[in-house]
């Protein structure tokens, strides 16, 4: 069940707030933030039903693009094609922050809300990592039902 009483959920070691959901911008868009430790990232995945970008605000990355290896560094713009295999990771020493652009968005404010950690609305510090594990088979099934396919298995490399 989504959780919307915050704005701000931790996941793969990725702080996500939206800035602006899907709701808010009747249905055209959704705008978040990540704070993504060194490290960390985005598994890869594909959703046709949502396009993306990302603006690079600090901190250096790497994309997976459909099978292309793709560098983004401050001031970086990345745009995934709709429906192609993605992955990012920060391949930093330090957190490093994304703008995510989602149209219409539904995808990912769903899958966000309904399977990330909650955090006090507003959060803006990465709480320490877990021990625990993933549930993969959960995860997969909730991304399915909010229109993300998971490919878990299809890491990026550097």
């Amino acid at each position: 069940m989504p959780d919307i009483s915050t704005d701000t959920y931790y996941l793969f070691g990725v702080l996500v707030r939206f800035l602006q959901r899907s709701r808010e911008t009747g249905g055209a868009y959704c705008l978040a933030e990540a704070l993504v430790a060194p490290g960390a990232g985005a598994p890869p995945n594909r959703h046709p039903g949502d396009d993306e970008a990302f603006y690079v605000l600090d901190g250096r990355f790497e994309f997976m693009i459909d099978g292309a290896v793709v560098p983004a560094a401050a001031g970086s713009f990345v745009k995934v094609p709709p429906g192609a295999p993605h992955a990012f990771r920060n391949v930093g020493t330090e957190p490093a922050r994304l703008l995510v652009l989602n149209t219409p968005g539904l995808v990912h404010d769903g899958f966000f809300s309904e399977v990330g950690q909650p955090m006090p609305p507003g959060t803006t510090t990465l709480p320490p990592p877990s021990d625990a594990p993933p549930d993969i088979p959960r995860l997969v099934e909730i991304a399915r039902r909010n229109g993300l396919e998971l490919l878990i298995g299809d890491a990026p490399h550097s």
